[in-house]
């Protein structure tokens, strides 16, 4: 025969239970993407301007991830899961590398591997740094580049850093001054490119 629990003693077991979870109690955290984007003003390269072969972009060690990168003050490196950019930093970083020179006035065409075109120059790059240095109060953005004429070897290599601004320790303000480096380094980039396609 089959006893009936009272109602007041199944609330009271399901109160327990609840009690006991093993789940955490913290709010669900929504997971934020972020995009590089840059939008330049296209200048018109003159007739006869050389065609660039801009190679992907190899990353340092621990830049593969999509997770914003921030140095907090005690000097710790701290990778935000929650907080990401929209593809791997470097590939957008040289998308956008690709965009703003063929924007630039300096090239007949800009052109990824496998195009039907020769190119007259090759970049090489690989992104080394793009974090939010909360101490310094500054985002930075690091690239080394190699500038090669096919049959020539190297006419360029150099380290470049953009830097801007960190107003803030959240993902938006991360972000947001990670894209302003961006477009500090891109900026930097073409001028030392500049003389070598004038050459």
């Amino acid at each position: 025969m089959m006893r009936t629990l009272p109602r007041r003693a199944i609330l009271a077991a399901a109160t327990s239970l609840a009690a006991c979870s093993v789940l955490p109690a913290r709010p669900y955290q929504q997971r934020r993407e972020w995009p590089l984007e840059v939008h330049p003003t296209t200048v018109p390269a003159p007739p006869g301007s050389p065609v660039l072969l801009v190679r992907e972009m190899a990353a340092a060690p621990g830049l593969e991830a999509r997770g914003l990168r921030t140095l907090v003050p005690d000097g710790a490196e701290r990778l935000d899961y929650w907080e990401e950019w929209a593809v791997p930093p470097s590939q957008s970083v040289v998308a956008c590398l690709r965009q703003w020179l063929a924007a630039s006035g300096m090239f007949s065409a800009v052109i990824s591997p496998g195009s039907d075109l020769s190119p007259d120059l090759i970049l090489e790059t690989e992104l080394l740094a793009f974090v939010g240095d909360q101490q310094a109060g500054r985002a930075r953005a690091t690239i080394s580049l190699v500038l090669l004429r096919p049959a020539h070897g190297p006419l360029l290599q150099r380290t470049l850093t953009g830097e801007a601004p960190l107003a803030g320790t959240d993902g938006a303000a991360v972000a947001g001054a990670l894209q302003s480096a961006l477009l500090a380094l891109l900026g930097k980039t073409q001028a030392a490119l500049a003389p070598y396609v004038r050459a």
